[in-house]
């Protein structure tokens, strides 16, 4: 079964920026997009951005886009998400997922009910 690792998380002043990065284990990658969540508080968990690997094909949440950048390494098999001109309204728990078995990610802005598979999280906070 695959698993996912987060990490980058960590505090920053507003307008600052974070790299986040997600370490996937798996004998074999099969699905053919990945995708970045966040979940603050007392809030549902929303799609932000969305990779099809193999067309380089992007989607993005309107809160998110033009500030952040979601792209893979292939070298080192690490699904990233560049942070850029972090606001207090960014501070949220951010999580990789993959998509269930059989199904994609949707040629739109992710939607949790397509992922099956998550990691474990990785906090970002942001202060005035």
């Amino acid at each position: 079964q695959v698993q996912l690792m987060e990490s980058g998380g960590g505090s920053v002043e507003g307008g600052g920026s974070l790299r986040l990065s997600c370490e996937v284990s798996a004998n074999y990658e099969w699905w053919n997009c990945m995708a970045w969540f966040r979940q603050a508080p007392g809030k549902e968990r929303e799609g932000i951005a969305s990779l099809y690997m193999s067309s380089g094909r992007t989607y993005y949440a309107d809160s998110v886009k033009g500030r952040f950048t979601i792209f893979h390494d292939n070298a080192k098999n690490t699904l990233n998400l560049e942070m850029n001109m972090l606001e207090s309204e960014d501070s949220a728990m951010y999580y990789c997922a993959v998509p269930w078995p059989g199904d994609s990610c949707g040629d739109r802005v992710p939607r949790k009910v397509d992922f099956g598979y998550w990691g474990q999280g990785t906090q970002v906070t942001v202060s005035a």
